[in-house]
């Protein structure tokens, strides 16, 4: 007898939460070592400073398979305690990874020596050691299909298309611990400038050949409309701290908007604190491992409050995360609720949008 999906599908990835462990003493001794663990060190007090600072907005940069591994818990975790006010994100974290658990599916443990052939006959997907049911991943495009099909037909940003999403997760779903949900229900923007190249993007395909066919209008992805939207939120708020898991795609468009808001007239600071989790090298000038420090070259990220951390995330971010959450300084933070001051405030009344 051959081997069936349930021989695969069998163990769930489990997801870490800050709430179960405080790495403070470890972090504190990493601080009196070397190497990387005195860099995370350095990193989680930056990022300890920003959470203190009366008025700095902090935008999450979320690369690589990181829900899929288990981190959907200290993310959501992050957003309901004021940790984040934005997240820049890749889309399959957000849709083929969040928003797919949202749907009640999971990812299960895998092996990365197992026989792709065999996998790909019995639809099962592969992110190293972690398996997605291909099935349940058709249920998730044909979702967002159907979300696509509610919108008003005109472009949208990712915001306002994943908000959309965050709100059916809420109107339909069980208690998944969805970050999508969170960001719905505390007004978090998420974007995905590439949103295409993630579930959603087979969601619109679907939607709009349907619209062409049947000779209606279709709504559609707005990249610039992204763009213009997280520059705004830099205008609103003006001291920005970034706090970038990966590289790529996020970190290069939540380190523009500085450039942006130049482009557009406005005189605005760099990026004051930066912190970055990579693994990647930076000596082929690759985006996910180019410095922080040559950022400031660039004129987005200032120098002194900004750290390279070079480790892998899943082992790394809850650490940092950890203490900050454990130390405690959100509880006197602000909620920007940037998701709706976005909806409510015209362009060009950035600047006394937060009074």
């Amino acid at each position: 007898m051959g081997a069936t999906k349930a021989d695969f599908l069998k163990v769930p990835v489990e997801h870490v939460s800050l709430e179960t462990f405080d790495p403070t003493p470890l972090i504190g001794a990493f601080s009196r070592m070397a190497f990387q663990a005195r860099n995370l060190a350095r990193a989680a007090e930056i990022y300890e400073t920003m959470l203190r600072e009366r008025r700095c907005g902090i935008i999450l940069c979320l690369a690589g398979s990181l829900v899929s591994a288990g981190l959907k818990r200290v993310i959501a975790e992050m957003v309901e305690h004021r940790m984040v006010d934005a997240i820049v994100s890749t889309g399959a974290n957000m849709v083929d990874q969040d928003f797919f658990e949202g749907l009640g599916f999971h990812h299960w443990m895998g092996d990365p020596d197992a026989d792709d052939e065999l996998l790909r006959q019995l639809h099962i997907d592969r992110i190293y050691d972690t398996y997605i049911d291909e099935d349940e991943l058709r249920v998730c495009d044909e979702t967002v299909a159907r979300i696509a099909d509610g919108l008003e037909p005109r472009p949208h940003s990712s915001r306002e298309i994943l908000r959309a999403m965050g709100a059916y997760l809420a109107e339909h779903g069980a208690d998944h611990g969805s970050i999508l949900e969170a960001c719905h229900r505390h007004d978090v923007p998420v974007f995905c400038p590439a949103l295409s190249d993630s579930s959603a993007g087979f969601g619109f395909v679907d939607h709009q050949w349907r619209a062409a066919r049947e000779g209606r209008p279709a709504a559609s992805i707005d990249s610039a409309k992204d763009f213009l939207e997280l520059t705004r939120i830099k205008l609103m708020v003006g001291e920005t701290g970034l706090l970038m898991v990966g590289g790529g795609v996020p970190k290069n468009f939540a380190q523009d908007i500085v450039v942006a808001a130049e482009v557009l007239g406005y005189e605005v600071e760099m990026h004051r604190y930066a912190v970055q989790i990579t693994v990647a090298d930076v000596r082929d000038g690759a985006l996910s491992g180019s410095t922080l420090e040559e950022a400031h070259s660039w004129g987005k990220v200032e120098q002194g409050t900004e750290q390279m951390v070079f480790g892998e995330a899943t082992t790394l971010f809850p650490l940092l995360a950890g203490y900050a959450y454990h130390r405690g300084a959100w509880r006197e933070r602000p909620r920007y609720r940037f998701s709706r001051l976005l909806d409510e405030t015209p362009v060009g009344s950035e600047a006394t949008a937060l009074g």
